[in-house]
């Protein structure tokens, strides 16, 4: 079976509740759309006021609080929201990648060594029972290793160890300056031998967050070897059905999974920074145009709020004190914009109750813009 590109937009908004805003709780929302970059801490707000009905951002503070869904370093090493039930296996998969990244030459030019690190987790882990702060996890790395090795030892513990970051201030849970608590643990589920089966649990959860996907995609995501993913993806051989990409490349699915007609409308949505939705793809013409991706993806990494149009990303926003300021990369209907109104009429009155002016330190990337339509919704 052959899958269009547009189906395959449509695919993946879908499984993303970006067609139709759903009446979700906030735990029944992250589970269903898997993961949320949480880089900075408004976006994961911003992500759920776009895809559930009624959004509430205290529900979010209280699930955080509760620990029904955490802020982890988990998949391409960055901060992802989760549901606290799939963050075992999540970070079991990617603990290879964790491992290679965090214990490597940086570790070893403090003087370490993974085993030193292995040693040091359970004692850090009783530490971080409680929450503590960075400088509170520096002076308990200091006191063990001495002050020539606190600082790269801390720099890859705190993202190899299975920590959480705790909620520390307002208005988006977390600050600026993070604190850290121990994973609450959780037995592995039966018959589990270790990395290769939860490396098959997240493409399954992937695929269906995400999916139709190829295996390229799918190591994108995770930031795992493309060779493990394919591995991974023959073991799920009956779990997992293959469809022919629009370029002809082999896509991989859950049967039965949803999948739109191409025609199926896609309402205007004003996406949070580095939503999960612009990155969890190697190939992410499927939402982002090619000549698009430079004015958004900046080369450090930062990713701006875009503008989805159609289901693809048509321009950039940011709030200003008179409103939110659309930036639209290509002519947009009447209609178009009238959507786009809509959508920030509901921001502005999120943003009125946290921060009126969030991501405004980003803000020097609009001198880099070509010229473009900008309005003032």
């Amino acid at each position: 079976m052959t899958i269009t590109a547009r189906e395959l937009n449509r695919a993946t908004l879908a499984r993303q509740l970006l067609l139709h805003r759903e009446p979700l709780t906030v735990p029944e929302g992250v589970r269903r759309v898997v993961a949320l970059q949480a880089q900075h801490p408004a976006s994961p707000y911003l992500a759920l006021w776009n895809r559930l009905t009624a959004f509430a951002p205290a529900e979010l503070d209280a699930a955080f609080t509760g620990r029904s869904v955490v802020k982890a370093t988990l998949m391409r090493i960055t901060l992802h929201a989760v549901h606290a039930e799939d963050y075992p296996f999540l970070r079991t998969a990617m603990q290879p990648t964790l491992y290679a990244s965090r214990l490597g030459a940086r570790f070893a030019a403090a003087g370490l060594s993974p085993a030193d690190a292995d040693e040091l987790l359970p004692e850090l882990l009783a530490f971080a029972r409680l929450p503590r702060t960075s400088a509170q996890m520096q002076a308990w790395t200091e006191e063990r290793l001495g002050a020539e090795k606190r600082d790269g030892a801390w720099w890859g513990l705190k993202a190899y160890a299975p920590l959480h970051h705790a909620p520390t201030d307002a208005p988006w849970s977390f600050g600026h300056r993070p604190s850290f608590v121990a994973a609450t643990p959780v037995p592995v589920p039966a018959g589990w031998t270790g990395e290769s089966e939860a490396l098959q649990a997240l493409i399954l959860r992937y695929l269906a967050g995400f999916g139709p996907a190829s295996a390229a995609d799918v190591a994108q995501f995770a930031l795992v070897r493309r060779a493990f993913v394919r591995t991974a993806l023959h073991a799920l051989d009956g779990a997992v059905e293959q469809l022919r990409g629009p370029d002809g490349t082999t896509l991989f699915d859950l049967p039965g999974a949803l999948r739109p007609p191409a025609e199926t409308p896609a309402p205007p949505r004003l996406m949070a920074m580095w939503d999960s939705v612009l990155l969890a793809y190697a190939d992410r013409s499927r939402v982002i145009p090619p000549a698009y991706r430079p004015l958004v993806i900046r080369r450090n990494g930062d990713v701006l709020p875009t503008l989805l149009v159609d289901g693809h990303v048509a321009g950039v926003w940011r709030p200003l004190p008179g409103g939110i300021e659309a930036t639209a990369f290509h002519p947009l209907s009447a209609a178009t914009w009238h959507g786009l109104a809509a959508e920030a009429h509901s921001l502005t009155a999120l943003l009125g109750e946290r921060e009126t002016e969030v991501y405004r330190r980003y803000h020097h990337w609009w001198d880099k813009l070509p010229e473009a339509e900008v309005r003032m919704l």
